[in-house]
């Protein structure tokens, strides 16, 4: 076997993919493939209305994986032989009072001097745009060019297209295997072993967990809990996604309505507060009042990989054979195309993508090297 992916989420399925459809001869184990934070997800793809002040290579490394989403879906779709749930849907950006309407014209102001493609609304221009925002709003900013895609049709589509080409799928617990310094494969929980020359680590939040992984090679993920909500009614409620305070409101364009926005650091603990699901309903309601009228299908909480610098770990170990693909924090969706193209192209032969250099996972061994 030319390679075994450990993790079944976004961007161990998007690798095994794209290996496969390289020639390689590939595996995914995972005991439930694409039901961790992969799963409960919203799906934005989001580079220019997620930017943040200071993180201008970061940017351009979004961007760069979001251009390769129209391309990497029609591929997808074809070898799969189903919708991927990819909409181009564009977000707006809301202010409900005098603070958030000048932090709002900052956020402006930034992406402007970066040369991103965005666009100042004044209130009615905003509630035109959105007539069922609430009157309350003060001015948006539109950012046409974020779009989305549906975590729960994006999972099985990539698992239809594994394994229409010969992608293993082994849904069990995994341990790395190695000898001499180098990667031999892989173990199962029913002691099957897998040999192969190359093993991918991305089994999201638990990569640090896996057993068999040098301990300079455990790389340092935690899981940061997000509470989502999944509402359902009528489709013509927004058009974008909406942004605001600290919540967005994202359409799936067919009734189906997504809330988030919490940002936890609570361990691995899943649970769902009744706190988090009144903060999320109220801080919607306030820009989008007929939200209070759509059904509550689902509450539920993923868990997603951070790094220290909230940064995705791709590149290699110290371990021959050993390749760390985790991370990815929020945008574990966004990065799936740049992640699966460099990882897969490495995997055939060829030297890591120079984009993606400063996701080496090697930046954390040289800080702990400093630091003693």
């Amino acid at each position: 076997m030319d390679a075994a992916v450990i993790g079944g989420g976004v961007i161990g399925l998007s690798v095994a993919w794209r290996a496969a459809r390289a020639g390689m001869n590939v595996a995914v184990v995972d005991p439930d493939p694409g039901s961790g934070a992969s799963h409960f997800a919203a799906g934005m793809i989001a580079p220019v209305g997620e930017a943040e002040f200071g993180e201008e290579a970061v940017v351009a490394l979004n961007r760069d994986s979001a251009a390769r989403y129209p391309s990497f879906i029609a591929e997808l779709e074809l070898d799969a032989g189903r919708s991927a749930g990819y909409r181009q849907t564009g977000t707006l950006h809301v202010a409900v009072d005098g603070d958030e309407q000048i932090a709002l014209e900052r956020q402006f102001r930034y992406r402007r001097q970066l040369g991103l493609p965005v666009e100042r609304l004044t209130s009615r221009e905003t509630r035109e745009l959105e007539p069922g925002l609430a009157p309350s709003v003060r001015g948006g900013m539109l950012v046409q060019s974020d779009h989305q895609v549906d975590p729960r049709a994006m999972v099985p589509t990539l698992l239809q297209a594994c394994s229409r080409l010969g992608v293993q799928i082994h849904r069990s617990r995994a341990s790395l295997l190695i000898d001499g310094g180098r990667v031999t494969g892989v173990a199962l929980e029913s002691g099957e072993v897998l040999e192969a020359s190359k093993v991918v680590l991305a089994a999201g939040c638990w990569s640090g967990n896996i057993p068999g992984v040098p301990q300079d090679d455990i790389p340092p993920v935690r899981p940061v809990k997000g509470q989502i909500l999944r509402l359902r009614g009528v489709s013509e409620l927004i058009a974008r996604t909406i942004r605001g305070g600290s919540v967005y409101i994202l359409p799936r364009g067919d009734g189906r309505v997504i809330i988030g926005g919490t940002v936890e650091e609570r361990g691995f603990d899943t649970s769902v507060t009744a706190g988090a699901v009144y903060e999320l309903l109220r801080e919607a309601r306030a820009l989008v009042p007929d939200v209070a009228e759509l059904e509550l299908v689902e509450a539920s909480a993923g868990l997603r990989p951070g790094s220290p610098d909230n940064m995705p770990m791709v590149g290699d170990s110290t371990t021959e054979g050993l390749i760390v693909a985790t991370g990815h924090y929020r945008n574990g969706y966004l990065l799936a195309p740049a992640t699966a193209d460099a990882v897969s192209g490495v995997l055939a032969g060829a030297p890591w993508p120079e984009a993606t250099r400063p996701w080496a996972p090697s930046r954390f061994r040289r800080t702990a090297e400093v630091g003693a």
